[in-house]
């Protein structure tokens, strides 16, 4: 395991543990979180626990054209019941995503720590949100790191039914449209397995990554 020191550096992912931890400690600065970001790692710990930096041996990803709308998804979009927005309200969505409560969490990994440094990100251009409103109200989002060809996606939530889901195809399809390479969803979970992402090797998400357009 590897205690990072004070300089930007990281070791090696394929030095990481069986379950994916590639180092232990270092700080949030911008410049540390971009560098982990653009090296196949993500933070991922809780409030009584050092910083703890991941690269898992299987990543999950959405490429677009495996996207998945459900029929009953095309119907809600069609009847406009939500509106869409686009890095408008980084700081209310990324706290709602700490505030939500989650089934079989008793906590939340956004400390307050991880929060300001992800506000810094967004006021540097790289963090970026998602937002779906109801009658001006905000009922659902998710906020992620803009590598310019993937967009790693860090947390989502949502106050009524599908409007998570709606954030999440609404993203997509944007990058799409701008020709990004991939949706990072980072860990396995069956909410993003039902909307089309899947997993890749390590290798695999670190070639696309790392190929320049």
């Amino acid at each position: 395991m590897h205690f990072l020191p004070q300089e930007l550096y990281f070791p090696p992912v394929s030095e990481a543990s069986p379950e994916g931890i590639v180092a232990i400690g270092g700080d949030l600065s911008p410049d540390r979180l971009l560098l982990a970001y653009r090296s196949g790692i993500f933070p991922w710990f809780e409030d009584d626990e050092p910083i703890l930096w991941w690269s898992p041996p299987e990543r999950m990803v959405l490429f677009f054209d495996d996207l998945k709308i459900s029929k009953s998804m095309r119907n809600i979009i069609n009847r406009n019941i939500f509106k869409v927005t686009f890095n408008t309200a980084f700081d209310e969505v990324i706290s709602n995503c700490r505030s939500i409560k989650r089934d079989g969490e008793s906590g939340t990994w956004i400390t307050e720590e991880m929060k300001e440094a992800y506000i810094s990100l967004h006021e540097l251009g790289y963090a970026k949100s998602v937002e779906i409103w109801q009658d001006d109200n905000l009922v659902g989002g998710l906020y992620g790191v803009d590598l310019g060809n993937v967009f790693c996606g860090e947390s989502m939530f949502s106050k009524v039914s599908n409007a998570s889901k709606l954030a999440f195809i609404a993203l997509a399809k944007k990058l799409q449209y701008e020709n990004y390479r991939l949706l990072d969803c980072q860990v396995h979970n069956d909410h993003l397995e039902s909307l089309g992402a899947k997993e890749i090797s390590r290798e695999q998400f670190l070639k696309k990554i790392s190929t320049n357009r």
